[in-house]
């Protein structure tokens, strides 16, 4: 089987995260064609979804204008997964506590933006993740962070008492960035703990 994992293009580390997710099906023994997303139509051919980090105002502008984010609700609403990380959580929240992000109201959760500071503020930690064996060494740029969680979402990690990484059915997010890093056990986690029965 080859995954069909689509990756939204308009902003973010794209070839970074299609890296982490061929790594990823490879260790899972499958392998991944890798879609670049930029515009509608690309969506409903995917296995699997990742909304990366940038500047969520603009991505969720671009989303909106491409007519992708309904794309990706129906995606999720068919139980596909989807991986968002960093600007990607704040984007697919319930609540950025933003007008300016129209977001997709995919995860139940509410988050400050750049909540962990500035970008010299960023830092890297080991975080213990529910499903990995190992610490993961999770990657914080601009982070945002996560202030409420609604009731049916799984807190996966913490980073000093709050959450950094959630599920909320086949949605995972982080507010780390784990594509900067050569390990893909989160993605596998997004992607292979929760692909649909055969």
């Amino acid at each position: 089987m080859t995954l069909i994992a689509g990756v939204v293009a308009v902003q973010g580390d794209v070839s970074e995260h299609a890296d982490a997710i061929r790594r990823a099906a490879t260790a899972h023994g499958e392998a991944a064609e890798v879609r670049e997303i930029r515009t509608a139509g690309t969506v409903p051919e995917c296995d699997v979804l990742l909304l990366p980090g940038g500047e969520s105002t603009t991505i969720s502008r671009l989303l909106r204008a491409q007519g992708i984010d309904e794309e990706i609700r129906e995606h999720v609403a068919a139980g596909r997964p989807l991986l968002a990380t960093c600007a990607g959580l704040i984007v697919a929240s319930s609540d950025a506590k933003d007008d300016r992000v129209r977001t997709l109201d995919l995860v139940d959760v509410t988050v400050d933006r750049n909540a962990f500071g500035r970008q010299v503020d960023s830092f890297e930690a080991p975080l213990d993740v529910t499903g990995l064996d190992d610490p993961f060494p999770a990657v914080f740029i601009r982070a945002p962070l996560i202030d409420e969680v609604g009731e049916g979402v799984e807190v996966l990690a913490e980073w000093e008492g709050r959450p950094v990484a959630v599920r909320d059915g086949p949605v995972v997010a982080t507010s780390f960035h784990p594509e900067l890093t050569p390990d893909s056990r989160v993605h596998r986690l997004a992607f292979f703990e929760t692909l649909p029965a055969e």
